[in-house]
């Protein structure tokens, strides 16, 4: 009877048979076949992160280790937190910490909504050659590597020679070292960083403004709202989740401020603002050869990304827009 429970089963629900199950397995063979070619493009990607991301993760042993290379890594003794001690004694480590995290949260605090306010002003424009000619030229400095565009700068802001220098000199008498005094330097810094990624980084915003229905500032519009108030209240929380998400993933970096910009742009007369965590790696690891002290600073500065991500993306929870 229609209706009827069919035995064995108090439910009501009969297993499939053989043909559904036959069926079943042939779907799932044909959409993994459909997929293998987005799998291979996935291949590289996987063998990067597991070899430059996941297999280093071993070597951080070496900062509980007394490292040395006849030793070797595994065979080296062990000394616990002797490395911890040892570098958090040393009034420098602590100097050496501030100065990465102001400038990087100076990076983030100016940095950060550049990106969304060229994105905003590129989305508003109807003239689609000046849009494509601005976003070229914004773009641009994002391929170029640290070296050429510390040469830029030092041709723009030289003591000697700078083309800044020549207009300050003209009006005040005398140039203005700006690479050489520590206020000047840090605006320097902050700037070209700024000036480098913030047109590559305005692409991920562009992308997220696309999203945003049209008939939402038609709305706004016969409303009597004026282009700021369109901007505020319609494009603001359209991508209000990009936002968030790439604030958390930048909470991630707050320990890492560029090698390469870093030492590039730095000099013996700002060394006490400029010195930070990479460099100090790069000095005393590489060419102090103090592999396991450096291994320390190195775990001590993941330690500090990875409780402020998961700190910031539990604040964005709390709002409903958290990354997981």
């Amino acid at each position: 009877m229609k209706g009827e429970l069919t035995a064995g089963s108090p439910s009501g629900f009969q297993p499939p048979d053989d043909e559904m199950k036959q069926r079943i397995r042939q779907q799932r063979l044909r959409r993994f076949k459909m997929n293998i070619p987005l799998m291979v493009m996935f291949v590289p990607v996987i063998l990067f992160y597991l070899t430059f991301r996941y297999a280093p993760i071993g070597g951080l042993v070496m900062a509980f280790k007394d490292y040395n290379f006849y030793d070797g890594l595994w065979n080296s003794p062990w000394v616990g937190l002797q490395h911890f001690q040892t570098l958090f004694s040393d009034p420098r480590t602590v100097e050496i910490i501030r100065n990465t995290l102001f400038l990087s949260l100076l990076s983030i605090i100016i940095g950060f909504p550049i990106p969304i306010i060229l994105a905003i002003m590129l989305n508003e424009v109807r003239n689609m050659a000046f849009k494509r000619t601005v976003q070229t030229v914004v773009y641009m400095p994002h391929f170029f590597s640290w070296v050429i565009i510390a040469m830029m700068i030092m041709t723009v802001f030289s003591l000697e020679n700078g083309i800044v220098n020549r207009f300050v000199e003209a009006w005040i008498g005398e140039p203005y070292p700006f690479m050489y005094n520590k206020g000047s330097w840090v605006a320097v810094f902050v700037g070209s960083g700024i000036w480098k990624d913030m047109g590559f980084n305005a692409i991920i915003f562009l992308a997220a403004l696309t999203t945003i229905d049209p008939s939402q500032y038609e709305a706004a519009q016969m409303d009597g709202a004026s282009k700021l108030r369109q901007i505020w209240h319609v494009t603001l929380p359209g991508i209000r989740s990009t936002i968030i998400l790439l604030l958390i993933l930048s909470m991630g970096r707050v320990m890492e401020v560029g090698f390469d910009q870093v030492y590039m742009l730095q000099n013996s007369n700002v060394n006490e603002i400029a010195d930070v965590i990479s460099t100090y790696i790069y000095r005393t690891g590489l060419q102090g050869a103090q592999f396991s002290l450096t291994t320390a600073m190195g775990l001590f500065e993941s330690l500090v990304a990875f409780i402020l991500i998961f700190s910031a993306n539990y604040i964005a929870r709390r709002f409903n827009e958290g990354l997981w």
